[in-house]
């Protein structure tokens, strides 16, 4: 949904999700906003969404009781959210 859309244009659009994970993503880019803005030195404006998504994270394993003294196996599922941006007229990786 955000992916080639400038820094602000791609806020602009999460903040009118109305999925819970909106909020998530949202907080994500600004910080790979804030992080390209002090490792490239570039500004907002001129940052733009280069690729972003999500890959598997590890999972927690736990077990839940139940009845008879059995046990039943409950897994987690994390992910990692990647969020790459770069400048406007630039090349990736620059």
């Amino acid at each position: 949904m955000v992916r080639g859309k400038p820094i602000q244009e791609a806020l602009h659009i999460l903040e009118f999700v109305p999925s819970p994970v909106a909020r998530q993503v949202a907080k994500i880019v600004k910080s790979a906003s804030a992080n390209a803005e002090n490792e490239l030195l570039a500004r907002t404006e001129d940052l733009k969404i280069v690729a972003i998504y999500a890959n598997e994270g590890p999972r927690t394993k736990r077990f839940r009781p139940r009845a008879r003294g059995r046990a039943d196996k409950m897994i987690r599922r994390n992910s990692h959210i990647t969020v790459v941006v770069d400048q406007e007229g630039g090349e990736l990786g620059a």
